[in-house]
This record gives structure tokens, sequence and C-alpha cells, in this order.
């Protein structure tokens, strides 16, 4: 299983962050030159999304909201002392090794789990936390750390390594236009060391990933991942194997744009930080549910129907199919109900149309609870289905 991690910000427009807090403050500044702050009040989420190696979303794992107003004077605590000399408990990165704890707790068998981040979670700590529980990460690397012997750097090592593979990938530049992407792959196991400051910390045995694109393109950025990982590495296949996992990662980003597109969770009206964190922890279920379902859709849709809806809201599903003067789908298959429900949130189902996305599928999924709702109030006590 891979579990992803990500930190997104919720903002509410508010008079002030007294109740609900602040999520950051950003510098404005207006025609004439003349600057503004403006206060972005709300809720920071920091999530760990469980996958499986195809990407289908499982559920969360681990969950931690907070605001800022829980961290004043650190910025007066930061001029006075050097930020890397503060205990990892102290700062607010402590949140990706609290994820890892959590989340591996949660799931067991530590071994089968591969935490991934972006280059946020280039932590030291998390290298360290991750050995102690031993569970495994791969994190997109934004430090030069030294390796070998203390006397070079990673770069260096790597600068030696010749190209091991080259790895095709389809791509698309700012205006939505395909190509592909022909990326070198070269791999090393490198012995990483601690942070100077850190002089208590043992350094580690790692595999580190580079995947550069060949040439310039034209409309787009070139690739360039380096990742880091202590999951093995022995071979081009299983390197090429890494970039597809972390490739993965935007799986969370698409989590929390359901989150906020879909279930519109900064037009929330609560005041308090407590309730709309109450909010967001309900949210955070049902957009689950809408990007299981969407990608469920795409990774079996020939599975049973029975394991996406209950029966009352397949025999719901049926009743609204025969109104329609369509086959009722209920006893067919995932992407048949689906498609079904889609309908209901404005999908044509025409026969070269994509399968449903999950902005289509929220807006038939909220229909359908309306109309399953009022149908449940219809039926006798006990007949309502699970």
């Amino acid at each position: 299983m891979l579990v992803l991690q990500d930190t997104t910000e919720f903002t509410f427009k508010r008079e002030g962050p007294a109740a609900a807090g602040f999520a950051a403050r950003a510098d404005h500044r207006k025609a004439g030159g003349e600057a503004q702050v403006h206060t972005g009040c709300g809720l920071l989420m920091h999530a760990s999304l469980v996958v499986t190696l195809e990407g289908l979303p499982l559920g969360l794992a681990a969950a931690k909201f907070w605001t800022r107003e829980k961290f004043t004077g650190r910025a007066a605590l930061e001029k006075k002392a050097s930020p890397t000399r503060m205990a990892i408990a102290e700062k607010e990165s402590g949140r990706w090794l609290d994820s890892m704890r959590q989340s591996t707790a949660l799931l067991g068998r530590a071994t089968r789990c591969v935490h991934v981040g972006d280059r946020e979670s280039d932590i030291y700590e998390l290298f360290s936390t991750a050995l102690e529980l031993g569970t495994r990460f791969l994190v997109r690397t934004c430090a030069d750390r030294r390796a070998g012997g203390g006397d070079h750097t990673i770069a260096d090592e790597m600068a030696e390594e010749h190209v091991q593979g080259i790895h095709y990938v389809d791509v698309r530049d700012t205006k939505g236009n395909p190509a592909v992407a022909a990326v070198e792959v070269k791999y090393r196991r490198v012995l990483v060391h601690p942070p100077v400051d850190k002089k208590r910390a043992s350094p580690h045995l790692l595999t580190v990933i580079h995947a550069t694109e060949r040439g310039t393109p034209v409309g787009r950025l070139p690739i360039t991942w380096k990742l880091i990982t202590n999951v093995p590495v022995d071979t081009p296949e299983e390197a090429i194997e890494k970039l597809h996992w972390y490739a993965l990662r935007w799986r969370i980003e698409t989590f929390h744009k359901i989150l906020k597109s879909g279930c519109r969770t900064e037009e929330a009206k609560l005041r308090t930080a407590e309730r709309l964190v109450n909010l967001v922890a309900v949210f955070c279920i049902v957009g689950w549910r809408i990007f299981w379902l969407t990608m469920l859709n795409r990774e079996a849709p020939k599975a049973p129907a029975a394991i996406a809806l209950t029966a009352t809201e397949l025999a719901v599903l049926d009743e609204i199919a025969k109104r329609k003067g369509r086959t009722p789908p209920s006893r067919a298959t995932v992407a048949d109900i689906l498609v079904e429900i889609a309908r209901l949130g404005g999908y044509l189902a025409r026969a070269n149309d994509p399968p449903p996305g999950n902005k289509v599928l929220w807006r038939g999924l909220s229909k359908f609870a309306g109309i399953t709702y009022g149908a449940t109030l219809r039926l006798p006590r006990g007949v309502v289905g699970n």
C-alpha cells in the first residue's frame, strides 16, 4: 500500500481569525503600489491517503487539523534561534512524523506500507522514524545531503553514475498538447549522513533515484525527479516502478480538490475552528467515497454493483431507470450503476464519452442521496437494506 501524505489549507471569509484561527498571511500590492496585508482565515489539514499500487483509494489512515493561532510567537522564536536547531516536535514539519506513526499503527504490518511525500517531507528525522517503525518511505528530495565518508554529497555520487535505463512518459504541455518524454533513469545505494547540527543521528544506507528528461521540451518544464527511499532497488525496472509510485502522489491532490470543489468546504458558514474541523472530517468520508467510486469504475468496471451500493440504493436506482425508460442496472456492474448515477449529475453517457469523473459523480450522488432518503421514508420499518 502507498500512504500518500500532504498538507492543504481551507480558507474562509471571516471578519477576523479570532474564532476560526488563521492559515496564512500574505502581502498584496494595490495598483498604486501600496502594500496590504491579507489574513487567510481558516484551517490546515495534513492527511495520509492510502491507495493500492494501481491507485485505488482505500481511505484515510491519519488526519491532523490545526490553525496557526496555536503557534503564536513562533516567528519571534525563530528569529532568535536557528530553525534547524529546534526540535522537530516544536515545528509544524513534525506532522509528517506524527502521520507516519499514526498510519503505520493503524494499518499494521509496517513493511507493507510505503509513505510517499513531496519535497516538503525531505526531513532526516522522517528517515530515522521510518527505520524505527520498520516501515518504508519514498520522498522527493530538495536537500543535497552529505554522503559516503562525509567529504562529498549525494549529487557528487550521482554525477558519477551512468544512465541505467530509459523510461518513456506520456505528457502534455501547458496548452494540453500530448507528447512523449524520454527520461533517463539512474539509481545508486548511498550512505546518507545527517545534517551537521544533528550529531546524535546515525547515517542511513538509502537508495537515490534520479530521473531526468532528455533534451529541452517546448511549452513545459522538463521532468527532473530526485527521489530517495529505503525500498530496495536492484534493477532499472524496479527504479521505474518507484517513479510510478511517486506519480501516484497526485491522487491526494485530487482528493483535496474534491473536498474544495466538490464538497465546497470553503463555503461553510460555521464560526469556530472546532465546528469546521468536524465538518471537514465528515467531508473527508464523503470525498473519499466519491473518489473511490470514480477510480473503482476505472480499475474494476465489471465488479458486482453490490460492492458499491446498498440494497436500498440499488432498488431506488432500479426505479429511477424504469421511470426514465431504461433497463434497471442494479444487478449489473459498477460501471452500469455509476453511469446511471452520473446521469443525475448531468452526464450524457454518449458512446464516445469518457467514464464519469469526480465532479459529475459528486453532483449525481448529491441528488441521488436526496432521492434515496425520500424513498426510505415511504418504506415500512425493517425494509431498508444494508
